[in-house]
């Protein structure tokens, strides 16, 4: 094996080369981290084919083998996850649900709260749909509430982007959390748990950090003002973006549909091991909260309460269900490549490298494993591949350290956060939110960029707190 400093040189060029070829090149993100994986074990030495086992070495695997067991062992679950996932949230989207969610909260808390109930709303929706599609979706509504409020759409948009992107980067089923916790060998039902108690108190930040960043007026970019000027001074309508005749779904129902998996896991997570193991309902609650287990009922009730009981065909259920895929494809080959970029740098010895020099260092484990995510979001842009890619590289600390199931899912959930700060120009969800909300670049690093880093921060430091306050089992 290499020294430590040229190990550690290695890594750190190898990250270097990833990131001039997304960020200066354009490469598309799957086919970088593949090419920077085979770059990296050929410079530290890895073996070109699979050196078999001794009776004095063990087994070495080539460069393309480990490449193969990085993208296996990350996607074995992870691609179940993202693609079911991605169906719940496109047959939510397709029926109406969140205008009828939006409208409900909005009803419930009175037209002087519509901007605290479209954030709850965006919180909730955030769970099964990814963060671009489900902005999109509360764009008309954000529009039709900020006519009615005689207000700049900026007011209600940011903190429900906010919160919508909060959401997407720590809770499952989105792919970086699910393919960074798979990676650390985290349990997804306490990623699941510790996110969402976590996702309350930054919802109310979002709402009041907005509030702060929305002091001033901002000029509306003229294509988004004639866009929202064309708006009617109506309150949004609960058919919008439905067929002629089609209702849309309750809001109870969309909301029980995004609760039924959510509940599933927690009871699998924190109800089963009340039971001595073996027994049926041990084994019955363990099984029911597995995610996946969960996203099949919840997507099977989806099928029923928001398709066939409201007269969809089957085989428009089978589009629905279809047209979720080619995104969930892209997003799962970006996670398993960042897979097979963290098995490259544990077979190299590069993850031990970093591991030491960690150790060495001082610097606690959750907050290398924020700061480095930030650092890998702010340079890249993709959130998926700063989880997955710093997920990787710690995976050989986290090993050594010996934590407990509630810590490592700890340390998962503060990557998780490092990749909601810094979101700028190299970041297509800064590209969504500023056009949509009429925001200049200038204007957009003024606002949307301080306030996910705000939510970023807050969201480590109760990561942080809770990694404290838990004993270590």
């Amino acid at each position: 094996m290499l020294p430590l400093p040229a190990l550690i040189a290695i890594g750190l060029a190898g990250l270097g080369l990833l990131l001039l070829l997304i960020i200066r090149f354009k490469m598309q993100a799957f086919y970088a981290l593949i090419l920077v994986s085979i770059v990296v074990g050929l410079a530290a030495g890895l073996p070109m084919t699979t050196i078999a086992a001794t009776e004095t070495t063990p087994e070495k695997l080539g460069i393309i083998q480990a490449i193969i067991a990085g993208v296996g062992g990350t996607l074995g679950s992870v691609a179940v996850l993202v693609a079911l996932g991605s169906m719940l949230g496109k047959i939510i989207e397709l029926s109406g649900g969140a205008e009828s969610l939006a409208g409900k909260f909005t009803s419930w808390l009175g037209p002087k709260r519509v901007g605290i109930a479209l954030v709850i709303a965006a919180g909730i929706l955030a769970i099964p749909v990814f963060f671009d599609a489900g902005f999109i979706i509360l764009v008309p509504i954000i529009f039709a509430f900020s006519k009615v409020a005689g207000l700049n759409p900026i007011k209600f948009g940011l903190p429900v982007a906010g919160i919508m992107l909060a959401v997407h980067v720590a809770v499952p089923p989105h792919p970086g959390i699910v393919g960074g916790s798979t990676i650390l060998g985290a349990d997804i039902g306490w990623v699941t748990i510790l996110s969402l108690a976590i996702s309350v108190p930054l919802a109310a930040l979002s709402f009041w950090g907005g509030k702060l960043l929305n002091r001033r007026e901002f000029a509306m970019l003229p294509a988004t003002k004639e866009m929202f000027d064309s708006f009617g001074t109506e309150k949004p309508s609960a058919n919008a973006g439905l067929r002629e005749g089609e209702k849309a779904p309750s809001a109870f129902t969309v909301l029980g549909l995004i609760l039924l998996p959510l509940v599933l896991i927690m009871l699998g997570t924190a109800v089963a091991p009340t039971f001595e193991k073996g027994t049926f309902w041990n084994g019955f609650l363990a099984m029911i909260g597995q995610p996946i287990f969960a996203l099949m009922v919840a997507i099977a009730a989806a099928m029923f309460f928001l398709g066939v009981r409201r007269g969809w065909s089957a085989a428009k259920l089978g589009e629905v269900m279809e047209s979720a895929l080619p995104a969930a494809a892209v997003i799962i080959l970006v996670t398993g490549a960042g897979g097979a970029f963290g098995r490259i740098l544990t077979e190299t010895g590069i993850g031990g490298a970093v591991a030491e020099v960690l150790a060495n260092s001082g610097m606690p484990l959750l907050l290398a494993a924020f700061l480095i995510s930030l650092i890998m979001r702010a340079a890249q842009g993709s959130a998926t591949v700063a989880i997955t890619t710093t997920a990787g590289l710690l995976l050989p600390s986290v090993s050594v350290l010996g934590l407990d199931t509630i810590h490592i899912a700890l340390v998962a959930v503060a990557i998780g956060y490092g990749a909601l700060g810094l979101s700028h120009v190299n970041d297509s969800g800064f590209w969504v939110v500023t056009r949509y909300l009429g925001l200049s670049v200038k204007d957009g690093l003024r606002t949307w960029t301080p306030l996910t880093t705000l939510l970023g921060v807050t969201g480590f430091l109760l990561t942080w707190v809770l990694y404290v306050a838990i004993p270590m089992g």
